[in-house]
């Protein structure tokens, strides 16, 4: 995509997305993008290169390298997304790759994206960049949220303070980030530059003085003397072993340097500067320069100017309010994602098997085979038309308000309510956030445990995602719930809405049951802190976020579900007009899981259905249908008091409804997800128990339902 900018020189940003004409020329200049979580720094990225990745505006989206291009006046850039990081002293996996990156891969320039709003607590990044690298821009995003706020900058004399380039955008504008660009394109080409030096205490200074003339010598300028004198004296093993692959196993080996770090160790242990607080005061000589830096250069019109959302906050994360506020949210979702579902399902389901109709003539007027005809159009087509059906119009709401909430900055508030929660589980509280995508995919969800820093958390994350229900499986449980326990009436769509939240409700608190079982036994360990960042409220770009959850998220899921539906109407179709015994091949395997089904109050039709709806969880409620009908095909009802009909017929009660939702919310993981499983762990004994797991609660739960109904009549 070619974006043109009106101003005095044009620059033509493009995107390695495009035909091979238009894809950049080989870079002669690469730029590593940095920034803390919530400064619009994927924003940049994606103003910059053409690319639409994803911003969440919560810590930890960015987990990995996204790399694009752009060019000006015919020179490329090659521009490298690092994650989002705080600070270079790593303690997370983002930090790690970010200061990796930035060390040992030696970009030519450095762009620090800082959020004008609380400029002066970003600068400790750029600092710390700064004894890296002297090729710095420090790019002041969120400019017009500072005017709302009442904060004035004075870029240029914080840019004399810094001596590196200081550029003010407002990334959603792409038209102000041609001038930051262009200081991009002036540091990478300079000399020399010669950017400020932090100082550190006199003892400190004194210690770098006695490694620095030796690394000076050994380095050969591949990285800064200065800077790895301080690492050296901070002892991070994790560093060192980088320098050690850096430079050679001979670097740390080296007698002199071995021996004037001993002295320099010697002398700041001896003046109290011990291993264990010398990182604290260089961090806090850090902190320090940061505020004068911003000192008088920094002002706000109001002291109050975030009154506001520390007034909502006091709202959604106090102990009285957040919890209610967060279930009367997600009703609300629910009861959007339901009212305005139902009638554009109509339509398209209308629409989709009125092309069957079609399909049927073209195959009648070429004289097809019937079995042809059965397998491609009654099965792949109709299954694959029927999930199209029920699951495009929710998904396509239910994403772009998810997105608004999470664009809005609320799901950091979210994090924030669970994370007690969670470490009562001996968990993380990230994983709230990976239970929250899990709603729309639960394949989804498992990727974004990725965000989540130590092993062990992330393994529970990834095992109990799955007891969050899906997309998918909204749909067979909205139509139970509407036909067994809520009347018509004007007020119908709301309590389908509060009930299926109590639903969700339940598979959430089986979230925390199950990770505290797992926190006791299979992964033991001790709850890890995180830092969580409650980011401004923002006013959410409505028009961008329909557009990217439609096309990144909606149809994305969409289009994994449907290849996945497709082949599973080709079976479904063999099982149902194969016949052995006098029966197809769908009744006998029904019969056979019959006993077990009775036991966990349904029956053998019930429990196929959910087998052969492995691959999608849409199709499971029309494989019910079909085979109480004893069709050929997937069977398609005009109304729920039809199909309500159909399943009294069978002998379903309100038991076997109950039982049907429980299992529908508690049991194994689509195929999808299970491969995301088996790809994020890489071991197929996490991954089948991850299948166990949600399913054993499922048998256990359905099983003790049904028991009590038949105890108490």
């Amino acid at each position: 995509m070619d974006l043109t900018l009106r101003s005095a020189e044009r620059t033509v940003f493009r995107s390695r997305r495009q035909a091979p004409e238009d894809v950049c020329v080989p870079a002669s200049v690469t730029i590593a993008l940095a920034g803390n979580p919530n400064v619009g720094k994927s924003t940049v990225f994606n103003g910059l290169t053409g690319l639409n990745q994803h911003t969440g505006n919560w810590p930890g989206k960015t987990v990995a390298l996204a790399e694009g291009c752009c060019s000006r006046k015919g020179q490329s850039f090659t521009v490298v997304d690092l994650p989002g990081t705080y600070s270079l002293m790593a303690h997370s996996p983002e930090e790690e790759v970010a200061r990796d990156f930035l060390c040992f891969s030696k970009p030519d320039a450095a762009v620090v994206v800082c959020d004008a709003t609380c400029l002066s607590r970003n600068l400790n990044l750029v600092l710390q960049i700064m004894e890296i690298t002297p090729r710095v821009v420090v790019c002041v995003n969120l400019m017009d949220e500072a005017r709302r706020k009442g904060i004035r900058l004075d870029l240029a004399a914080i840019e004399a303070r810094l001596g590196v380039p200081v550029i003010g955008t407002t990334a959603r504008k792409k038209r102000s980030l041609t001038a930051l660009i262009e200081a991009v394109s002036r540091v990478s080409a300079a000399d020399e530059p010669a950017p400020f030096r932090l100082r550190y205490p006199a003892e400190i200074e004194t210690a770098v003085e006695m490694l620095e003339p030796l690394l000076t010598a050994r380095l050969s300028g591949k990285l800064d003397s200065r800077w790895v004198s301080l690492k050296l004296l901070e002892g991070d093993r994790t560093l060192l072993k980088k320098f050690g692959d850096y430079l050679g196993d001979g670097f740390l080996l080296d007698a002199p340097l071995a021996d004037a770090l001993h002295k320099a160790d010697t002398y700041l242990t001896a003046r109290g500067f011990t291993r264990e607080t010398r990182k604290d005061r260089i961090v806090a000589a850090i902190l320090a320069e940061a505020e004068r830096v911003c000192d008088g250069v920094v002002t706000h019109d109001a002291p109050d100017y975030d009154a506001f959302d520390r007034k909502l906050d006091r709202l959604l994360t106090s102990r009285r309010t957040g919890y209610p506020v967060m279930l009367l949210l997600l009703a609300f979702v629910f009861w959007l994602t339901i009212a305005g579902a139902n009638y554009p399902s109509q339509l398209l389901s209308q629409a989709l098997f009125y092309l069957q109709d079609q399909l049927t003539a073209l195959f009648s007027y070429l004289h097809a085979p019937a079995w042809l005809h059965g397998a491609l159009v009654l099965g792949v087509y109709r299954v694959l038309a029927w999930v199209v059906s029920v699951m495009l119009p929710p998904m396509a709401i239910f994403f772009p308000l998810f997105t608004l909430l999470e664009d809005a900055g609320y799901l950091p508030r979210v994090a924030y309510n669970l994370d007690c929660p969670f470490k009562r589980c001996c968990a993380c509280g990230k994983q709230a956030l990976t239970m929250c995508m899990g709603f729309g995919c639960n394949a989804a969800g498992v990727i974004g445990c990725r965000i989540i820093d130590s092993p062990r958390e992330r393994l529970l994350a990834i095992l109990t995602n799955s007891f969050v229900p899906c997309n998918g499986r909204f749909p067979t449980l909205l139509a139970l719930l509407s036909m067994f326990f809520v009347r018509g009436g004007a007020f119908s769509t709301l309590f389908s809405a509060v009930l299926l939240t109590l639903v969700i409700l339940l598979g959430v608190l089986m979230t925390f049951g199950v990770t505290k079982l797992l926190s006791k036994t299979l992964l033991k360990g001790v709850p890890s802190s995180f830092t969580l960042e409650l980011p401004p409220y923002r006013k959410p770009q409505v028009g961008r976020v329909i557009v990217r959850s439609i096309l990144d998220r909606t149809l994305f899921v969409l289009g994994r579900a449907a290849a996945v539906a497709a082949p599973a109407g080709l079976i479904l179709w063999i099982m149902a007009n194969v016949t052995v015994s006098g029966g197809s091949l769908l009744y006998h395997c029904a019969a056979f899981l019959d006993p077990l089904g009775r036991l966990m109050g349904m029956d053998g039709v019930i429990l196929i259905a959910f087998v052969l709806g492995f691959p999608a969880n849409e199709i499971v409620l029309p494989i019910i249908i079909m085979a109480y009908m004893s069709q050929g095909s997937i069977a398609e009802f005009e109304s729920l008091t039809m199909l309500r009909q159909l399943l009294l017929d069978n002998g379903w009660t309100w038991v076997t409804a109950l039982c049907v939702m429980l299992f529908s919310l508690l049991h194994w993981p689509c195929s999808t997800t299970l491969l995301t499983i088996k790809k994020e762990t890489g071991s197929y004994k996490w991954t089948l128990l991850a299948a166990l797991l949600p399913t054993l609660s499922g048998m256990l739960l359905c099983t003790l339902v049904a028991a009590a109904a038949r105890l108490f009549g």
